[in-house]
C-alpha cells in the first residue's frame, strides 16, 4: 500500500531552529513556515502526468526548470547553485527488505533559505532512519545541517554494501585455484556487475557534495561544510574501493581462463599420450587380424597369446618412453 497520499506527500516536518520538530499537514505547508530561524521539510513521492494537479508542479512557487530536474526520470548525482537556493541530486543504497544491492535510487532536494523539497522515486531505508532520530528530537538546526546529516547517513548505507563486496573478493580469491569453475564463475560476474553499477553512480556523488559545500548561504556553517565534505571523502574512498574490486574480479576471471585453458592443455596431453600409446598396437593387432594367407602364427595353437603378450610389452614401452621424455 502506498505511504503517500494523491498529490504525493510522503512525509512533512517543521524545524523550529533549535533542535525540535513536529509533524505538519497541507494546511501548514501551503502557509509556509512561520517566521523566525525555523525551516520546513516537504518529502515527496514522484508521481506520473497521469495524476494531474500536483502541489509541486503548480503551488510550490519552485521555478519550473527545477521543478522538472525534481521529477526527472533517470539523473546522475549533481549539485547546481542558483540564486535563491540549491538543487542537490543523490543517490543511495536501498538496504530496505527484498532490495538489491546494487540498488541506488536517487533523492532530489531544493534547499531555500526557509524550506526544503525532497523528491524520491523509491523509499531510501536512510531516510527513513532520519526520520526515525527526528521523531527522538534529534532534528538538524539548519538547512545545513540536515543535508549534512541525510548524506553521511546515505553514505554510511554505502560502507555497509561496499565492505561486504569487497569481502565476497577476498573469498572468490581464496577459492579460486580449487573450486570448480562452473560454480565460480557466476559469482565472479556478479560482483563485478555490482561493483561497476555501483562504480557508476557513487563516483558523481563526490563532486555533487564537493559543489554543495560550496554554496554561499548563511544557513551551512563551517561545520556543516567539514561533514559535507568528509562525506565527499568517504564517497571518494567507496570509488577506490569499487575499482580496487573490479580489478580483482577482472584479475580472478582471467586466473580462472588461465586454469581451464590448463585444464584443456592437460586433457588434451593425455589423449594424445592415448593416441600414441593405442596407435601402434592397433596396427599390429590390425595386420595381425588379416584375413589372408601368410599370416605368422596363424597356425599355431599359442599365436593369439603371443601376440597379446607382445603388444602389452610395447604398450609398457611406450608408457616407460613417454613417462621418460614427461609426457605422463
Amino acid at each position: 500500500m502506498p505511504d503517500y497520499d494523491r498529490e504525493g506527500l510522503v512525509s512533512a516536518w517543521a524545524f523550529d531552529g533549535a533542535g525540535g520538530a513536529r509533524r505538519i499537514d497541507w494546511d501548514e505547508i501551503r502557509r509556509g513556515p512561520p517566521d523566525g530561524n525555523g525551516f520546513d521539510w516537504i518529502h515527496l513521492q514522484q508521481l506520473d502526468h497521469a495524476h494531474g494537479r500536483t502541489w509541486l508542479s503548480d503551488d510550490s512557487g519552485i521555478d519550473p526548470s527545477i521543478v522538472e530536474s525534481l521529477n526527472a526520470a533517470e539523473t546522475r548525482p549533481r549539485c547546481a547553485l542558483f540564486d535563491n537556493g540549491a538543487f542537490l541530486n543523490l543517490r543511495g543504497i536501498n538496504l530496505m527488505p527484498y532490495s538489491l544491492p546494487d540498488e541506488m535510487h536517487s533523492i532530489r532536494f531544493w534547499v531555500e533559505p526557509r524550506r526544503i523539497v525532497s523528491v524520491r522515486k523509491r523509499s531510501l531505508s536512510a531516510v527513513g532512519d532520519f526520520e526515525d532520530a527526528i521523531a527522538r528530537g534529534r532534528a538538524p538546526r539548519t538547512q545545513g545541517e540536515f543535508v549534512a546529516d541525510l548524506s553521511m547517513r546515505l553514505v554510511d548505507r554505502m560502507d555497509t554494501v561496499i565492505t561486504a563486496l569487497a569481502e565476497d573478493a577476498d573469498e572468490l580469491e581464496e577459492l579460486v585455484l580449487s573450486a570448480t569453475l562452473s560454480n565460480l564463475s557466476p559469482k565472479v560476474s556478479e560482483v563485478r556487475r555490482v561493483a561497476i553499477i555501483l562504480r557508476r553512480y557513487i563516483a558523481p556523488q563526490r563532486e555533487a557534495l564537493n559543489h554543495f559545500s560550496l554554496e554561499d548561504a548563511e544557513w551551512l556553517s563551517p561545520r556543516d561544510r567539514n561533514r559535507l565534505r568528509e562525506a565527499a571523502d568517504r564517497v571518494t574512498r567507496f570509488a577506490e574501493e569499487l575499482d580496487s574490486v573490479r580489478d580483482r574480479a577482472a584479475v580472478i576471471h582471467d586466473q580462472m581462463v588461465e586454469r581451464r585453458a590448463e585444464q584443456m592443455n592437460r586433457s588434451m596431453l593425455i589423449l594424445a599420450a592415448v593416441t600414441v600409446i593405442f596407435a601402434p598396437l592397433t596396427l599390429i593387432t590390425g595386420l595381425m587380424g588379416m584375413n589372408v594367407e601368410g599370416i605368422p602364427g596363424s597356425q599355431d595353437p599359442n599365436g593369439f597369446w603371443g601376440v597379446t603378450v607382445l603388444a602389452a610389452l610395447l604398450g609398457v614401452g611406450l608408457v616407460a618412453f613417454l613417462r621418460a621424455i614427461r609426457w605422463l
